[in-house]
């Protein structure tokens, strides 16, 4: 069996997957580098993470990158995670922003792959009155759905517009890395469907592992550095015009 892939001995809800690394997965049970923006800035803060000895030390800390260089807008990846997370019409926990820049007939076409960004300051859970918004020790941001009042406050305070109220719960949602997923050491389900290989994720403070050394030697880029939420999705290649379009319009 391929080491990237798990075939049909999960069950009949999973076809074929792609696993975390070994260290993620051991580390994801039990469980349950900072954002960078320019050319310096990726190598410069998981350096700095390195040194203080968080990379490496068996702490892990779940991020995405996003190479803009391998997206197509396929919307693969909004497709899957609506089915993997039974997510209603008219509400999105993951979508592509589509953006046309220039003027005919020197015209382009950009992508950007939205999601909740499960900073390392999540505004969302400082906001939450009622604890339901609460970030795990892998830093992943999820919901408790059973304390969630809908009272929107979280909604409100996330920069990013990534939560909405479910329609019929009548509560917060939004991405959680499909967490459920990677307790069971497979990666989120826009990950394992993305044709381009677009997405990549794993544990930021693993200096071995494809979204560590992606970050140090890329010049990466986050949505709204300069709020301080610290965001753990970074993109690559990303047109600095576009990085400001953070609405759910696709």
């Amino acid at each position: 069996m391929n080491n990237q892939e798990r075939g049909n001995d999960r069950g009949p809800d999973r076809g074929r997957e792609r696993v975390l690394g070994r260290r993620e997965a051991l580390k994801a049970g039990a469980l349950g580098a900072l954002g960078a923006v320019g050319v310096l800035g990726g190598y410069t803060r998981v350096a700095r993470a390195m040194a203080e000895g968080r990379a490496g030390s068996g702490q892990v800390r779940f991020a995405m990158v996003i190479d803009l260089r391998r997206c197509v807008g396929c919307h693969a990846c909004s497709v899957a995670c609506k089915s993997e997370n039974k997510v209603p019409l008219g509400v999105w926990r993951s979508w592509v922003k589509q953006i046309e820049r220039g003027t005919l007939p020197n015209t382009q076409r950009h992508f950007l792959p939205r999601l909740c960004n499960h900073c390392d300051n999540p505004a969302c859970v400082e906001a939450c009155p009622t604890k339901a918004s609460y970030q795990r020790p892998d830093g992943i941001v999820s919901i408790r759905e059973d304390r969630c009042v809908g009272c929107k406050l979280c909604m409100a305070a996330c920069p990013y517009d990534a939560r909405f109220l479910h329609p019929e719960k009548k509560i917060a949602n939004k991405c959680t890395f499909c967490l459920h997923r990677v307790d069971e050491g497979v990666v989120p389900s826009c990950v394992n469907t993305c044709q381009g290989n677009a997405r990549i994720f794993g544990d930021l403070n693993d200096p071995d592992s494809q979204v560590a050394r992606l970050v140090a030697r890329q010049p990466v880029q986050v949505l709204k550095p300069e709020l301080g939420t610290e965001p753990r999705v970074f993109y690559i290649a990303a047109d600095a015009g576009i990085m400001g379009h953070v609405g759910k319009e696709i």
